[in-house]
């Protein structure tokens, strides 16, 4: 089923006592342009994610954010300074013997004592913390998708009802224009006895001149391949892959042919369905525009 490049997903979960939380929404663009908001400390994972993201969407600009708190695995890491606690240590006892104070100094002291004990925080696997954000990503990369494809068959579902219309428009052109050609056919007669003020007139000029205008008012070659552009166009929109450029590409294809279809025409009835052909295609077109 064919998506929309229009969508939005969210997804949080806790990973390694983390919350984390990513949201993803994108909007119509000519090619993939993916932007990722996320804490400046995280910003090691921005490629990771860039690359998930370009895997799951081919068009679009995508914005992806990342709220991430890490209060929960913050882990503390104590280093004792031994050689800085023995010298605090010795400086004591030698003022203890110099003024004949007792020694009794606890560990809990020394601990007491500047620099002798340092917290800092334990260094993180940057691996995993990149793995546990990607985990979220996917979620949200699933929600996101499922939305797109939900908005990829309603168009699906616009587009084929007005290519009914382009088809059926299209077969009231191919039944009128014959009957352009004898109609034409007829008036010419008329001028030519009016012009020649008499009954009998040149059958075979008369067969020339009504040749030389439905050769030149034939479309056949234009719906023919018109219809063959409708028929692509269903089997495109039946697809699981990205096609919207090759929609794109097709529905001017259409829009040629009605064209040709309009100038060749000296029929007023055949130029009504041509305008409303036209409109048709031109809806297409818009809707067109937000298939990925």
């Amino acid at each position: 089923m064919i998506k929309s490049m229009t969508g939005y997903g969210r997804a949080r979960e806790t990973r390694n006592g983390r919350d984390i939380t990513v949201e993803l929404r994108s909007v119509n663009n000519r090619y993939l342009d993916c932007t990722v908001k996320m804490p400046r400390m995280y910003i090691f994972a921005e490629d990771a994610i860039k690359s998930m993201v370009q895997k799951n969407v081919s068009r679009g600009k995508v914005d992806v954010f990342l709220t991430i708190d890490s209060t929960g695995a913050d882990q503390a890491v104590i280093s004792v300074n031994e050689a800085l606690a023995g010298e605090y240590l010795q400086a004591v006892r030698q003022l203890a013997g110099a003024f004949s104070l007792p020694e009794n100094v606890t560990a809990w002291d020394l601990s007491r004592l500047p620099d002798v004990l340092t917290v800092t925080k334990a260094e993180e696997d940057l691996e995993a913390v990149s793995a546990d954000l990607c985990a979220v990503l996917a979620e949200a990369i699933e929600a996101y998708n499922a939305m797109r494809e939900r908005e990829g068959e309603k168009l699906a579902e616009d587009i084929l009802g007005r290519l009914d219309t382009i088809e059926a428009l299209t077969a009231a052109v191919e039944e009128r224009s014959p009957q352009t050609v004898a109609e034409y056919r007829e008036k010419l007669l008329e001028r030519m006895r009016e012009v020649l003020g008499s009954a009998t007139v040149d059958e075979g000029r008369l067969l020339t001149e009504a040749a030389i205008f439905a050769d030149k008012v034939a479309v056949d070659e234009e719906t023919v391949r018109l219809r063959s552009h409708l028929s692509q166009l269903r089997d495109m929109l039946r697809s699981s892959e990205p096609i919207g450029r090759k929609l794109d590409f097709l529905i001017q294809e259409v829009n040629r042919e009605s064209n040709t279809i309009g100038s060749k025409c000296c029929d007023v009835e055949i130029a009504r369905k041509v305008v409303d052909l036209k409109a048709e295609v031109e809806k297409i077109r818009e809707q067109v525009q937000n298939i990925e």
